[in-house]
């Protein structure tokens, strides 16, 4: 893995804009930044982030499966008692998913470390799939990149391939996200490209133009019943909206399904190292509750983590993350040393969470930046990955999208 300083297409920006990447700048600086790219083998793709990442889902899924037996874990991911049910009975139909996106620190030569996955609302899709492999295209045209070069990017292709292998031919669905959001409104679109290329409807509405039938329909801006509705809008926030309370009868199948609420949850993290302790993916995390005081030497960890806190002492206190469960784009996010904070995220939008801690895992630099890998899953498999680099430890809205490629 390599981060190699390359010559920018001189037109990037006038294609962004033709095809619509209207948010390759935000807040007043670059997001898409293809003044350099990194560079993977062959090897670093296949077995450090795809299998991993496919294994890891599937990790994911028996996950799923565990927790939906425990109230008390139930109550620790603070799914509202009054959807429980929602959740339960859409894993228990097998309601389909679509997509996600795990996020990695990885430097190319130990193994990837599984930091959060984005289960539910993962953006930076667009950008992923097409925009980056319209640069590879480019770049390689130009000699800019050496030949067969290539690029882990099969990203469009799986979305139209799950989409004609779940929905009947000419089906119509339903999108929908919050308006005034370009990279939302991006994410959404390139959704409905591949369910239009797949055969099927695809209609966009703005979330809050979405209303209900008498017979308790959700309708769609044009008064069209909406059967299946892809949202992004994350399931934490619908469950706290009062139309939460017509989805059970609503006949309308939500992508990605109430049951992806347990993934993108950071709960979902010490429950992935109860299952799997010592993954070579995974990272020693706890509930917070659990093992707060033992941290600081105050009093014993909780029992039923006794032993595995034990195990992980060292290196927690060496250093760790605390996360709130509930939290995007690093918000609320503090990492310790030694029991000392080193850096905190400014926005504390979500600090009212209940909180996990996780061991600390450094991102590698590269030119004072500091790459996090997100690998792409759909259905059940890997099919790509997009990278954000910062110069901060924490991730967050400021971040920079770099291209990839494979070297040849």
């Amino acid at each position: 893995m390599q981060k190699i300083a390359l010559p920018e297409r001189p037109d990037w920006r006038t294609h962004a804009q033709e095809v619509g990447f209207t948010f390759a700048d935000m807040h007043g600086a670059p997001y898409w930044d293809e003044t350099s790219a990194y560079a993977f083998s062959l090897e670093q793709i296949e077995n450090d982030l795809e299998d991993p990442a496919t294994e890891l889902h599937a990790m994911c899924r028996e996950a799923v499966a565990n927790i939906l037996q425990s109230e008390e874990l139930l109550d620790r991911f603070a799914i509202p008692q009054a959807h429980r049910d929602l959740v339960a009975e859409s894993w228990r139909r097998g309601d389909p998913e679509i997509y996600g996106r795990f996020d990695f620190a990885y430097d190319g030569k130990g193994p990837a470390k599984l930091l959060e996955y984005n289960a539910d609302t993962p953006t930076s899709l667009y950008e992923s799939a097409a925009f980056q492999w319209q640069w590879l295209e480019d770049q390689l045209a130009a000699g800019v990149l050496p030949q067969g070069s290539d690029q882990f990017n099969g990203i469009h292709e799986a979305l139209v391939a799950r989409f004609r292998e779940t929905f009947e031919p000419d089906s119509d669905l339903h999108f929908t996200a919050v308006s005034g959001s370009p990279e939302d409104y991006g994410t959404v679109e390139a959704m409905g490209w591949a369910a239009r290329e797949a055969g099927l409807g695809a209609h966009y509405c703005d979330i809050d133009k979405i209303a209900i039938s008498d017979e308790g329909q959700f309708l769609d801006d044009q008064d069209r019943v909406m059967g299946v509705l892809f949202k992004l809008y994350p399931w934490e926030d619908l469950f706290q909206d009062d139309y939460a309370d017509h989805i059970a009868k609503s006949g309308c199948l939500f992508l990605e399904p109430a049951w992806k609420s347990l993934l993108s949850n950071k709960a979902i993290l010490p429950v992935l190292w109860d299952m799997f302790e010592g993954h070579p993916n995974l990272l020693p995390a706890f509930f917070e509750q659990d093992i707060v005081d033992a941290l600081t030497a105050q009093s014993a960890a909780a029992p039923h983590v006794a032993k595995a806190f034990e195990r992980a002492e060292s290196d927690l206190i060496l250093g760790h993350v605390s996360k709130p469960i509930l939290s995007r784009e690093g918000a609320s996010v503090s990492i310790f040393k030694n029991n000392e904070i080193i850096e905190q995220a400014k926005n504390t939008e979500y600090a009212q969470h209940p909180r996990i801690i996780q061991a600390y895992h450094p991102l590698p630099r590269f030119d004072g930046f500091r790459p996090i890998i997100g690998a792409w899953v759909v259905g059940k498999d890997c099919v790509g990955i997009g990278i954000r680099e910062d110069t901060s430890r924490i991730t967050q809205d400021l971040s920079r999208f770099k291209p990839h490629y494979i070297t040849a």
